[in-house]
C-alpha cells in the first residue's frame, strides 16, 4: 500500500515547464511472510528495525528529476504479522508542464507516479482515498503563496515491459495559481490607462494637443510592459490570453492616436482645402451626423447680394460728357470717384473670398466633429466586445478545467 499526504507546496519556472517542489510524507506497508510472530509469546507487537537489515521495496517516482535530498530515517516498524511500516518523507522536485493559455486564471495538473524500479510482482495499492488525503494535507500544507492545492486525483496504471508488468500508482496533484498579483499588478493598470485613453476623446483637439496626451499615455504602457515582463510566463507552444489582452490595449492606444493624428490634421487645415464634395458632404454631414447624435445645423434666413463685377451698363459717352462737364475738362471729382470704385471692387471679392473660405472651412471642422464622434463610438464597442470576450474565455476556460 502507498499513501501519501502533501506537506509544502513550492515552485519555479524553466521555460514551458514548471518545477514543482513537493515535501510530503509518503507511507508503504508491505507485507514479508515468515516475519510473523505470536504476540502473547513474544511480548510485543511492534519492533523497530533498521533499514538495511530488512528488505523494504524499491519505490521510485518516475517524474523525480533531481538529487534526493529527503531526510533519511533508518528505522522501519515491523509488525507480528509481518507487515512492514515504512513510514519517512520525501522531498519531491518534479517537472510539470504548464498550460499557460488562461494565465494568471490557470489550473495545472501535476501527477507523481509510485512504482518499483526492478520488481515487477509488486502490486502498488492506495491505502486511503484522495477525499481522505486532501484533508489530511489541507490541515499540514505550507506553499509558497502564488498555489493552492486544490484537489487531489489517483488513478491506476500498469507499465508493459519484456521482462513483465510493472504496477504503479499514480497521484494527480490539481493546483490552482492565485491570481491576486498578477490582477493588481498588471490587469489593473492596463484598464486604467485604457479608460484614461477612452476619455481623452473628450478634449478638444482644436485648443488642446491631445495627439501629445496619447503619445504619453502609449510610452508609460510600453515601459509599464517592459517592467512587468517578469512577472508573465514565458511562451511555449501556446500564447497566454493575457498576452492577447496587452497587444489589444496597445494596439488600441495607437489606432486611438492615428485617429487623433487624421482628425486634428482634418480641422486645423481645413482652410487650405478645397470645397467638400458633394457625395462626402451628404454621407457625413446627413446621414452619419444622424447616427452619431449631432443634430444638423440649421441654415440661416439672411440672404447675402453680391454684385456681379462682370456686369457693366453701356451709357453713351456723348451724353456722360454733356452731363458731368458740358462745356469744359474733366473734375478731380471724377478721377476720385473712379478711384473708389476700384477699391470698393476689390473690398467686395475679397469679402466673397472669406464667406467663401469661411463655409468651406466650417463644413470640413464639422466633417472632423462628425468622423471623431464616430470613432470614439467604435472605440468604445471595441473595448467593450473585446474585454467581454477575454474574459468569457477566462471564465470558461476555468469552469471546464474545474
Amino acid at each position: 500500500m502507498c499513501d501519501i499526504f502533501t506537506c509544502s507546496i513550492s515552485n519555479s519556472v524553466y521555460d514551458v515547464y514548471k518545477l514543482v517542489q513537493v515535501i510530503m510524507l509518503c507511507i508503504l506497508l508491505s507485507c514479508i511472510a515468515g516475519l510473523s510472530w505470536d504476540e502473547k509469546e513474544c511480548g510485543a507487537e511492534r519492533v523497530s528495525i533498521l533499514r538495511e537489515k530488512i528488505w523494504v521495496p524499491d519505490v521510485q517516482i518516475s517524474e523525480f528529476i533531481d538529487e534526493d535530498k529527503s531526510p533519511k530515517t533508518p528505522y522501519v516498524y515491523l509488525d507480528n504479522t509481518g507487515h512492514v511500516y515504512d513510514d519517512k518523507p520525501l522531498r519531491v522536485v518534479s517537472s510539470c508542464q504548464l498550460g499557460i493559455y488562461n494565465f494568471p486564471f490557470d489550473i495545472q495538473n501535476c501527477s507523481l507516479t509510485f512504482g518499483s524500479y526492478l520488481h515487477f510482482d509488486i502490486m502498488m495499492i492506495a491505502g486511503n482515498t484522495t477525499k481522505e488525503i486532501l484533508q489530511e494535507s489541507s490541515k499540514v500544507i505550507v506553499n509558497n503563496g502564488e498555489w493552492e492545492l486544490a484537489d487531489i486525483g489517483l488513478g491506476h496504471s500498469t507499465l508493459g515491459l519484456n521482462a513483465g508488468d510493472y504496477s504503479e500508482i499514480k497521484y494527480y496533484l490539481i493546483l490552482r495559481r492565485r491570481p491576486t498579483v498578477y490582477v493588481v499588478n498588471l490587469l489593473v493598470p492596463s484598464c486604467f490607462l485604457i479608460t484614461v485613453d477612452l476619455f481623452s476623446f473628450l478634449l478638444p483637439p482644436q485648443t488642446i494637443d491631445r495627439s501629445s496626451f496619447k503619445m504619453t499615455l502609449i510610452l508609460g504602457y510600453t515601459v509599464f510592459l517592459l517592467i512587468m515582463n517578469d512577472l508573465l510566463p514565458v511562451t511555449g507552444e501556446t500564447t497566454p490570453l493575457i498576452n492577447v489582452f496587452f497587444s489589444i490595449s496597445l494596439a488600441l492606444m495607437v489606432t486611438s492616436l492615428l485617429e487623433t493624428v487624421f482628425i486634428t490634421n482634418i480641422q486645423c487645415s481645413s482652410t487650405r482645402y478645397n470645397a467638400v464634395p458633394h457625395w462626402l458632404s451628404v454621407l457625413v454631414l446627413r446621414y452619419l451626423a444622424v447616427v452619431v447624435c449631432i443634430p444638423p445645423k440649421k441654415k440661416s434666413n439672411r440672404v447675402t447680394l453680391f454684385l456681379n463685377p462682370s456686369f457693366t451698363v453701356k451709357i453713351p459717352c456723348s451724353s456722360v460728357q454733356a452731363q458731368v462737364n458740358p462745356t469744359g475738362p474733366p473734375e478731380p471729382a471724377l478721377d476720385e470717384l473712379k478711384k473708389l470704385s476700384s477699391d470698393l471692387k476689390a473690398i467686395r471679392l475679397e469679402v466673397d473670398k472669406y464667406f467663401q473660405v469661411s463655409k468651406t472651412s466650417e463644413e470640413w471642422n464639422m466633417i472632423g466633429i462628425i468622423i471623431d464622434r464616430l470613432l470614439f463610438g467604435l472605440y468604445i464597442v471595441f473595448i467593450v466586445v473585446s474585454f467581454i470576450t477575454i474574459t468569457s474565455i477566462w471564465i470558461w476556460n476555468n469552469t471546464y478545467a474545474a
